[in-house]
């Protein structure tokens, strides 16, 4: 039984060590680390990524599937449950490290089949709506900040591009704020506002260049 952590790092500002320490500040373990770098999880299917397609090949039934959130695996809503679906049947158990859940193909009862796609489901539309809210705001950053690019931007943002996508997917899996500010090291008050307006969070990075 072999348990792998599969990372996706799609900007300069993830780093595959941050993923790495995360999984194991939450208490898991993993034989081996497979990433891609710099690969788009919306354009890009996991077969189809130079290191997803040997994560397909390597594992096995009883593996063990470790994953930062399930947009590491993709941010594509096709893609994403396809992919999830397929590794359960072939016997992989998939367990996220945000709020600590675990797929698994194991159950034959339909009932606990449905709920378990439903939420497979769930989690992966929000992963495609979360990068369709995040282009928007960035286009209208991007627009803001050439209209204004001899204005005063305003304050600069305390929070990394890094940072607000991990408040973000932490707010998806229902984290606390506490919980949140605890773990990326922003303040209750950062975290309150990336959650009341994340429009202008993002804006606000992009005013900055970031």
């Amino acid at each position: 039984m072999t348990s792998v952590l599969y990372a996706r790092v799609s900007t300069a500002d993830q780093t595959l060590s941050h993923q790495i320490t995360q999984a194991e500040a939450a208490g898991f373990q993993f034989d081996e680390v497979v990433s891609d770098h710099g690969v788009s999880g919306v354009s890009t299917k996991l077969s189809e990524r130079p290191e997803g397609k040997r994560l397909f090949d390597m594992l096995r039934h009883g593996d063990t599937l470790v994953v930062r959130w399930v947009d590491r695996l993709g941010r594509n809503y096709d893609d994403v449950t396809d992919t999830m679906r397929l590794l359960l049947r072939k016997g992989v158990v998939i367990k996220t490290v945000i709020n600590g859940m675990t797929f698994d193909g194991s159950t034959d009862d339909p009932m606990q089949e449905a709920v378990r796609d439903a939420l497979i489901a769930f989690m992966a539309a929000m992963a495609q709506a979360e990068t369709e809210t995040r282009k928007a705001a960035q286009k209208a950053g991007i627009e803001a900040a050439k209209q204004k690019a001899d204005k005063y931007r305003g304050r600069k943002p305390t929070y990394s591009r890094d940072q607000l996508e991990q408040v973000r997917d932490m707010l998806a899996g229902s984290s606390t704020i506490s919980a949140i500010s605890k773990e990326t090291g922003l303040s209750r008050q950062t975290v309150y506002r990336i959650k009341d307006n994340p429009e202008a969070s993002e804006k606000a990075l992009s005013l900055w260049g970031k």
